[in-house]
């Protein structure tokens, strides 16, 4: 079907996230115009995510910490980030924390900056360290797209990238007020998240989804490091989604719900509190360090019994809390109206990627017009991330994709196009079987991970592409739900494979992936796998 074009532009940004959004802000003042698209509000995705506390921000605290802060990036990441990217990151954060004040976002600033809860995890040391204030940044960088006359697209979910002559052109994109459309450019800008939405439990909203990669991947990028996921507890009830703070996990009680035991309760009292110390020093799990078995603990009892681990907390953190734990716990109040004293059933879920699609420094991904950034890229971190980097990498990385895809753009003599092929199918049961394919990651690719559960986790998805079939051509008459739900399922089917594809060709546990059935670390895996269209590249 031949789709005229609704709307063209130089730069088309993916993703309405703090990265979509720098994007869009950079490629505007290099002199280009700018339309962003988001599924959801414009400010949205894991940036603006409801269900924490804060955004948290660190960057060097001068040029001697800079390179300390690449050596700590390199080393936590095990061989699996890009030392480019990484210095990059590193040499950039500080003038886009300067850039955020002058445009006047609100960042908090630590009170007590030398008590350890301020230590980003799996730091060594304390570092330039913000808050975000989410209410703030809403409001200021929407005004600056609106400055600078960018267009903005909300609630408009693009489900296709257009490519003519090896050079990205356009995306077919389903809004609920114009239907299918065709959105023409010179330049992409992907920056639509990480892959959370493959899993049944996550910490994401309902607009992080993958299809992002999968499109990437349809084009001729490569994607990397897939395998290390972030996996971190969160509450199942009630606040459900609601992510723990880690800080506390010294002060916590794990118990079975029907029992009332701890669920340590076999191990030492000494070697409990040594791994609850080590663990109260990072949000996700990683199988690097002593605290392993808390997490893996814990995911086996949530495998159990899906209700969840009944956390209380114990009573000497009800006095004289540090900074940070004060913090939580006065938001949880004021945000989730629960109290220190209210028992919290949680569970493990899916966070944040640390691989996504492969770019270099200038934000390219090796496909003519396309560019990426923010958490749906990989490189710039590895096999674990320091917490706080996600945000900085979002700033940094948006900034250089915005230039960059706004000075190809300029080069670019073709006019823009007219209108584009789209051939869309629908899939009988989408909803339900895209469920599944959620189901099948949660038992197969989170905590623990095992060769026999993956190989059964790939069969599973094969049934379900058998289940697919070729689908039926979509047809105007169809309701759009049903189109995205089919766009959203092929996606993930598509990523579900790499993404136990790579956990099984990767026999060995290095930092936030866990293999079970190999859980030293390897030699012979010491490079990042790098994926194309059903393709490795170790």
């Amino acid at each position: 079907m031949r789709l005229r074009t609704e709307l063209s532009t130089d730069v088309l940004v993916m993703g309405a996230g703090l990265a979509g959004i720098m994007s869009a802000i950079s490629a505007a003042e290099a002199g280009a115009s700018v339309c962003i698209v988001s599924s959801r509000n414009i400010c949205s995705g894991s940036s603006f995510y409801p269900g924490t506390w804060g955004l948290g921000l660190i960057g060097p605290e001068s040029r001697e910490d800079e390179e300390d802060l690449v050596r700590t990036i390199l080393k936590i990441g095990e061989g699996m980030a890009d030392p480019e990217l990484v210095r990059t990151l590193a040499a950039n954060i500080s003038r886009r924390i300067s850039g955020l004040k002058e445009m006047g976002v609100v960042l908090k600033e630590a009170e007590n900056k030398g008590e350890k809860e301020f230590i980003p995890c799996f730091d060594h040391k304390g570092r330039d360290w913000h808050g975000i204030v989410k209410e703030s940044a809403q409001v200021v960088l929407k005004k600056r797209l609106t400055d600078l006359g960018v267009k903005t697209l909300p609630f408009t979910e693009i489900i296709d990238w257009v490519k003519e002559e090896g050079k990205i052109t356009g995306a077919v994109a389903v809004s609920e007020e114009k239907g299918v459309m065709f959105l023409s450019c010179k330049a992409l800008i992907a920056a639509s998240g990480g892959m959370g939405g493959l899993f049944e439990y996550r910490l994401n909203t309902s607009d992080v989804t993958g299809m992002g990669q999968y499109l990437a991947l349809k084009a001729g990028a490569a994607l990397t490091n897939l395998e290390f996921m972030q996996m971190m507890p969160g509450f199942i009830k009630p606040a459900y989604k609601t992510i723990y703070n880690e800080k506390v996990f010294c002060y916590s009680n794990f118990s079975d719900r029907v029992t009332g035991d701890s669920i340590f309760k076999d191990w030492s009292g000494e070697d409990l509190e040594r791994c609850m110390e080590i663990r109260s020093s990072h949000g996700p799990f990683t199988s690097r360090l002593d605290s392993a078995p808390v997490d893996i603990r814990l995911f086996n009892s949530f495998l159990k019994d899906k209700a969840g681990v009944e956390l209380t907390y114990q009573e000497r953190i009800k006095k004289n809390q540090p900074e940070f734990v004060r913090t939580y716990f006065q938001w949880l109040l004021k945000e989730k109206h629960l109290t220190i004293d209210d028992p919290v059933m949680i569970g493990i879920f899916a966070h944040a990627s640390n691989g996504g699609i492969r770019i270099n420094s200038r934000g390219e991904t090796g496909v003519a017009g396309l560019f990426a950034c923010g958490e749906i890229t990989g490189g710039m971190h590895g096999a674990d991330r320091l917490g706080g980097l996600s945000t900085a990498n979002g700033l940094v990385f948006g900034v250089i994709a915005g230039e960059n895809a706004a000075l190809w753009a300029k080069k670019q003599k073709r006019p823009a196009l007219e209108e584009a092929d789209s051939s869309q199918v629908i899939y009988e049961g989408a909803s339900d079987l895209l469920k599944q394919v959620r189901r099948i990651n949660f038992q197969c690719a989170m905590v623990v991970r095992w060769e026999n559960e993956l190989l059964k986790g790939l069969n599973a998805l094969e049934e379900i592409q058998k289940a697919m079939g070729s689908g039926r051509p979509w047809q105007k008459k169809d309701r759009k739900q049903d189109l995205l739900r089919s766009c959203e399922l092929k996606a993930a089917v598509t990523l579900s494979q790499c993404l136990l594809e790579a956990a099984l060709v990767r026999r060995e546990s290095r930092g936030s992936h866990y293999r079970a059935d190999y859980p030293k670390q390897c030699s012979e895996f010491s490079r990042p796998l790098d994926i194309k269209w059903k393709k490795f590249f170790p």
